[in-house]
């Protein structure tokens, strides 16, 4: 069967005043898409940039000042680091403590007094003595 053409089907042009405003909001589209690709890819990049910036810079402190990582202490394979902590005659190691290549002892010293040494592993050296006192 045939369809009968009607008259109403075929597309007539547009009014003047409604052409206009048809080619206002495409240019509004345009315009607003635009600016949107804009903000993501703005968006986008200083993601980027966060992820991708360096951690702060460090200041360097002389070396002899900066303990050495517990796991860069040199041992040879197959032996075990043996060494020798002098503490005073009587004292008591109530705790200890390790960070990077620091050992910290915590002493209850004769006479019921504390103090707390500071062991350097990588030198092994004691590189502090403080005394605990109450006032």
């Amino acid at each position: 069967m045939i369809r009968p053409k009607f008259d109403d089907e075929e597309e007539k042009p547009l009014d003047p005043a409604v052409e206009n405003v048809r080619k206002k909001l495409v240019r509004f589209v345009a315009i607003n898409l635009g600016l949107l690709f804009v903000a993501l890819m703005a968006v986008v990049a200083a993601i980027v940039y966060k992820t991708r910036s360096e951690a702060p810079a460090v200041v360097e402190a002389p070396a002899s000042d900066i303990p050495a990582p517990a796991g860069a202490v040199p041992v040879p394979a197959g032996t075990v680091l043996e060494g020798e902590i002098a503490l005073p005659a009587g004292a008591r190691i109530v705790s200890q403590s390790l960070s990077g290549s620091r050992l910290s002892l915590g002493l209850e010293l004769p006479g019921g007094s504390h103090a707390i040494y500071l062991y350097d592993l990588a030198e092994r050296r004691i590189v502090g003595r403080f005394t605990v006192t109450s006032k």
